[in-house]
């Protein structure tokens, strides 16, 4: 190793790419933390844990009781008048 090689080299692809140099002790660090970070989150995703756990299921929804009658009971008064009720007028039928 040698302290005197970038930290990061062009890749000879043809690309305009860089790389980690191995020959760095930083950039060997630098492979080393990439190489473990990578295989934690791997792990992560597939126990499905840490920030990859699912969220709790809702509750399942339950109406409220029912606990009134219908027709409600007439024995309050109403906010309307009664009317008659409505009958054929003699002589149609």
């Amino acid at each position: 190793m040698h302290d005197d090689e970038p930290v990061f080299k062009r890749s000879n692809w043809g690309t305009s790419r860089y790389y980690y140099n191995p020959r760095n002790p930083l950039g060997l660090a630098l492979i080393v933390i990439t190489l473990l970070f990578t295989a934690t989150m791997l792990i992560l995703m597939a126990n499905r844990a840490g920030p990859f756990k699912p969220s709790p299921a809702p509750a399942p929804w339950s109406p409220p009781v029912y606990d009134y009658t219908w027709p409600p009971p007439s024995a309050g008064s109403t906010p309307w008048t009664p009317q008659p009720p409505i009958t054929d007028p003699p002589g149609s039928g």
